[in-house]
């Protein structure tokens, strides 16, 4: 049977400036919960003076994000179709836009376990650390890889929240999980003395512990819906769920291979090098996630748009969008320029690691102001489950990137990397900009 309107959908003509916000100001606190994780564990293993320990935890951390951002479409197609289910009013749309992705990352998961062994190998080839950070990477990996079947499933269960605008679940789901992981990051770390292990153990029960609550209460709401489990395997739709998700796998691997270009060419300048370009990294991470934020909400109103038909909401959630990014880009450019040595500090005891770092931090001042505009229209066009544009615009942001690293990195050093990883989002931002008009008359 068909739902009845959510209040947010009778709001939709009523959406103004303090709407957008109190969507949105939850879901910045939600996202930013994910690269706090990082930070946390940088920071942490930072306070034991070898810079080997940042290097180990940064590797570690580049092999998990390549396999589960690698899968990231199945956290962001979900939420996509979860808000045009809703929109449209569609029970059983709602039903199997959680379970399809749900099941999906289970199953990728125990792949994942099942070669475990191969993909550490490869990695470490590619990225090609020292002897010292190599073997902690083997340690940190062989214990966090028991929890990719709970980590992938758990995408689809944070994008139904965020498809349906439950941004007060989410939230806690990702305050739970950082609160845990810092928790236990003290107690295994810094009371047990564990080390990179104690890293790796504080993630893995983190998550799934999480999962488990999150699982839970998804399963809850969905058993309640009406829902018709013949349609699971429903040609037409998998096919428009696995073409969208292709567009998305293809834009996630094209991301990860600019991090890991950056990250092996930061591990070819030695230790401490990586470990001061891990720091930066961290932060840049959390501006980024801020932004994810604001995307996010744009995610669940440009797939209401499009589930109501609705070009006006469309050009409004664009508008609402670029300008609140924007104003958070300009204070977050400033405030970086203001304490970002502060922050560097908290990273790491290391002071050649300190120095470096607060060498190379002059990019991050402009970071925010390049990159908000091309992850905004990400969540835009998420939403819209328009992935052509995303797939094409970070295809060609590649291979601006690896154009500027390779021209680069002999003439200015590793300020050559940086600033291919600040073109790079430029690039992005402008292509997708240029993609908007085609969005828009969609609707119109």
């Amino acid at each position: 049977m068909r739902l009845q309107m959510s209040l947010l959908q009778k709001q939709s003509p009523l959406y103004t400036h303090k709407s957008y916000l109190l969507l949105s100001l939850p879901l910045v606190l939600s996202a930013l919960s994910t690269p706090l994780l990082g930070a946390v564990d940088t920071a942490i293993v930072g306070q034991l003076g070898d810079p080997v320990y940042i290097g180990s935890v940064a590797v570690g951390s580049l092999i998990f994000n390549y396999l589960y951002w690698l899968l990231g479409f199945l956290r962001v197609s979900t939420s996509g179709f979860t808000a045009q289910a809703d929109g449209a009013g569609d029970s059983n749309g709602l039903v199997m836009a959680f379970s399809r992705p749900f099941f999906l990352g289970l199953g990728f998961g125990f792949v994942f376990i099942a070669f475990q062994d191969p993909i550490l190998r490869a990695a470490l080839y590619f990225i090609g650390p020292s002897q010292s950070v190599a073997a902690l990477v083997e340690q940190y990996y062989s214990i966090r890889i028991w929890g990719a079947p709970l980590l992938l499933a758990n995408y689809a269960v944070y994008g139904w929240l965020i498809g349906r605008s439950k941004v007060k679940m989410a939230l806690w789901m990702q305050l739970l999980l950082n609160g845990l992981n810092i928790g236990l990051n003290f107690f295994f770390v810094l009371g047990l003395g564990m080390k990179v292990q104690g890293v790796a153990w504080a993630t893995l029960i983190s998550e799934a512990f999480v999962f488990l609550a999150g699982a839970l209460f998804v399963w809850s709401k969905v058993n309640r819906l009406s829902k018709d489990w013949r349609t699971f395997f429903h040609a037409e739709s998998f096919v428009h769920m696995l073409k969208v998700n292709r567009d998305l796998f293809i834009r996630t691997f094209c991301l990860l291979s600019v991090f890991g270009l950056f990250t092996a060419a930061g591990a070819g300048r030695g230790d401490a090098v990586l470990a001061a370009n891990a720091i930066l990294m961290q932060i840049a991470l959390i501006v980024s996630y801020i932004f994810d934020g604001f995307a996010n909400a744009g995610s669940i109103w440009s797939g209401r748009a499009y589930g109501e038909k609705n070009g006006a909401l469309l050009r409004h959630t664009i508008k609402l969008g670029m300008f609140w990014s924007f104003v958070s880009a300009l204070v977050l450019s400033v405030g970086l320029a203001g304490v970002g040595g502060h922050l560097i500090s908290l990273f790491t005891a290391s002071e050649e690691v300190q120095a470096l770092a607060v060498r190379y931090s002059v990019w991050l001042f402009v970071f925010p102001i390049v990159v908000f505009g091309g992850l905004l229209l990400n969540g835009i066009f998420n939403g819209a489950t328009e992935s052509v544009p995303i797939r094409n615009s970070m295809i060609i942001s590649m291979i601006v990137f690896v154009a500027v690293l390779y021209g680069t990195r002999d003439w200015i050093g590793n300020d050559g990397l940086w600033l291919a990883f600040i073109v790079f989002s430029l690039v992005r931002s402008l292509m997708l900009w240029m993609y908007v008009s085609r969005l828009k008359r969609k609707l119109d």
